[in-house]
């Protein structure tokens, strides 16, 4: 197959290029250029488009209906969970998504999983999953949701450890269940009344104890970690990425560059509930304690988000999408650009950069050698950034997903 677009972007430039042929074999891209061996090729012209590799979002939640949340996990089993995900994934790839990092269920089993393997065979349509299980957590902490839910059940509920012994054991069973990924509570949150933001969680000697071990099993891990000492202790630990970082001082970030650590910093879902501080209908149905919290650290917030602006930080793409409707995570875009990142720097976050988070050279470039996931919209993203909302073709791996209507020749 040749894809024909009058423009494209490869991922990594600063800027797009004008008329571009891609010629793609075997889930492969081939061949890149302003002419391309067409003998033989079934041709899709893309017409005035612009073409751009699949977009990656390192942080969601595909099993979080944002109408419910966790209540959902006590009313819903495994296999009602995991069907309701369905058009979730589909919506997602149509959307331009081929590759998403999942982070985490509170399922009693780990569906996620289930569902990424369901992906790789076949079974069902989605983006390319990449998955940790569940969310590590100290009891009491952010990933404790026994006290939320305990009218429902006696028991615990969350991948609850305490002490260096419990976590290695939690961290070996997620593991032993096929995590690409662990995740871990490093501080408290903004969605759960029982923790607090820059409240810590773990000690250093734990978060040290956690990573050592997944480093010993072949396998990344990553923190849910707002407060600055919490981001501070995740990072010296050796965290490979940091998942919000939302309050974290310029100094931390500055210590996240020199050591190599990304930072996931799911900025709309901060920024909306800021700009969103005093309209009553916005907190309608949340618990009162986010709004208190929010408005705590409103400025210390938006100063964060300067930071990361100005900071040289590698960001890479990630929303918490599930916290929210799925079908907005492309906001994550312009709340990026509105809090001061360059436009390019936010669309490598969502390919190259996010790529190279997930240890996946061959995801998030349009180039010879690289996986065939591509998208195309009409509009361009360097004059717009909302204009990553028209995606309306999407190839992963060599298969088309998507195509506009009406119609361009396949």
């Amino acid at each position: 197959m040749v894809l024909i677009a009058d423009r494209s972007w490869d991922g990594l430039a600063d800027r797009p290029s004008g008329h571009t042929e891609v010629a793609v074999r075997d889930g492969r891209i081939a061949e890149v250029g302003p002419a391309v061996d067409r003998a033989g090729a079934e041709v899709v012209e893309l017409g005035d488009r612009m073409m751009l590799p699949g977009l990656i979002d390192c942080h969601i939640h595909t099993t979080v209906d944002p109408s419910r949340l966790l209540r959902a996990f006590v009313s819903d089993g495994s296999a009602a969970i995991a069907l309701s995900a369905l058009p979730v994934l589909r919506n997602l790839l149509h959307r331009g998504f081929t590759t998403i990092r999942d982070l985490a269920t509170f399922a009693a089993e780990p569906v996620t999983l289930q569902l990424r393997d369901a992906i790789n065979c076949g079974h069902i349509v989605g983006p390319r999953m990449i998955v940790a299980p569940y969310l590590i957590s100290a009891r009491g902490a952010h990933g404790d949701a026994s006290t939320l839910l305990a009218s429902h059940f006696n028991r615990e509920i969350g991948a609850l450890a305490d002490g260096a012994d419990e976590i290695t054991r939690r961290v070996r069973e997620n593991i032993r269940a096929g995590a690409d990924w662990i995740k871990f509570g490093a501080t408290g949150g903004f969605a759960t009344p029982s923790d607090d933001p820059t409240q810590t969680t773990y000690t250093q000697e734990e978060m040290n104890a956690l990573v050592a071990t997944a480093r010993e099993l072949g396998i990344p891990c990553t923190p849910h970690a707002y407060g600055d000492e919490g981001v501070s202790r995740a990072v010296t630990a050796g965290a490979r990425s940091i998942e919000h970082g939302n309050l974290a001082s310029a100094s931390t970030l500055t210590q996240m560059t020199e050591r190599g650590v990304f930072l996931v910093p799911t900025q709309f879902m901060v920024l909306d509930a800021l700009d969103h501080l005093d309209d009553d209908s916005y907190w309608e149905g949340k618990d009162p304690a986010e709004r208190v919290k929010f408005t705590r650290y409103a400025d210390q917030l938006r100063e964060s988000a300067h930071n990361v602006a100005a900071s040289n930080v590698r960001i890479a793409f990630g929303t918490d999408a599930g916290m929210f409707p799925h079908a907005d995570n492309w906001r994550e875009f312009p709340a990026m650009v509105k809090s001061g990142i360059a436009t390019v720097r936010a669309l490598r976050a969502a390919t190259s950069v996010a790529a190279d988070l997930l240890d996946r050279p061959d995801l998030g470039r349009l180039q010879p050698g690289a996986t065939a996931d591509l998208v195309a919209l009409p509009a361009d993203p360097f004059d717009d950034i909302t204009a990553v909302a028209g995606i309306d073709f999407v190839m992963q791996d060599g298969t088309v997903h998507r195509t506009p209507t009406p119609g361009i020749a396949r």
